[in-house]
């Protein structure tokens, strides 16, 4: 449980730190639902994943420094991927022995699904809003709730880098070769089956929720919250009328706005971009 909620406060600090700058992708199941619904440009996302693998590898390297000791000492000098003292499954997720490979599987489609399916609510401006600043903290208890329900089964990895990233540190720090072999070759499952979950959930929100939707003006995703940027080219016609002028129709007093001074360098012709609320 403390390492569940652990994971799910280090997304919320990597939403509110990254998130606008680069959107927090953190996870490629993340990335993929984006491309999937033109949220994001698709020859973004082999780098995204792989700059999300090599941040997962970093990461697991940072925990190794800093609990050196301890995983010496807990496995007794060596480091090992089964038994009593094995230590693997700090970094890397392992199925349970009684798991099969199908049923991890499908364990992953599904919870990564949900994941999926959740935070596509949150995103969407017709849903119920989340509270603008708390949209991290919501994903976070998301994490946290699906951790706790279906971790019993593989750890509940959800994200393909965080897993491949800390497998291959393991691989490399001493771990050895069985860091792909245990649970009858479990390694390839973490990438694959949350991608194919992301699809699902991805899917199946715009089949039951979003393709639902009336067509709804401006106004009403407004009034919920959405607030819509738009750029307007203005017209040489346009210059001499205020913005209360162009967005209303309404008419200003005489003599407004005041004349340009002479000593202005601004052309006439020259487009003006703004940012209009609609």
């Amino acid at each position: 449980m403390t390492s569940y909620l652990g994971g799910a406060l280090g997304v919320m600090g990597g939403i509110y730190t990254a998130g606008g700058i680069s959107g927090a992708h953190m996870n490629p199941a993340f990335s993929l639902a984006m491309c999937l619904i033109e949220q994001f440009p698709w020859w973004k996302f082999p780098i995204f994943v792989a700059v999300q693998i090599v941040g997962s590898f970093i990461a697991a390297g940072a925990v190794y420094v800093v609990y050196y000791d301890a995983i010496w000492h807990h496995s007794n000098g060596t480091l090992t991927v089964t038994g009593p003292q094995e230590t693997a499954s700090i970094f890397a997720t392992y199925p349970a022995d009684f798991v099969s490979i199908g049923n991890g599987f499908l364990d992953q489609v599904i919870g990564t699904g949900v994941l999926i399916i959740v935070v596509m609510g949150i995103m969407d401006p017709r849903n119920k809003p989340v509270p603008k600043g708390l949209e991290p903290v919501v994903v976070a208890l998301l994490v946290l709730s699906i951790e706790c329900s279906m971790g019993a089964n593989c750890g509940c990895p959800l994200n393909p880098a965080r897993d491949i990233g800390p497998r291959l540190f393991t691989y490399l720090a001493g771990w050895g070769p069985e860091v792909f072999s245990r649970g009858n070759g479990w390694w390839w499952v973490p990438l694959v089956a949350p991608l194919l979950g992301a699809a699902v959930g991805t899917y199946l929100y715009q089949l039951f929720v979003a393709f639902h939707y009336p067509e709804e003006k401006s106004e009403a995703l407004a009034e919920q919250g959405s607030i819509v940027l738009v750029n307007t080219a203005i017209s040489s016609a346009d210059i001499g009328r205020s913005p209360k002028e162009r967005d209303s129709g309404e008419t200003e007093p005489a003599g407004y706005p005041p004349p340009q001074s002479p000593s202005s360098t601004v052309s006439p012709t020259v487009p003006i971009t703004t940012l209009k609320e609609s």
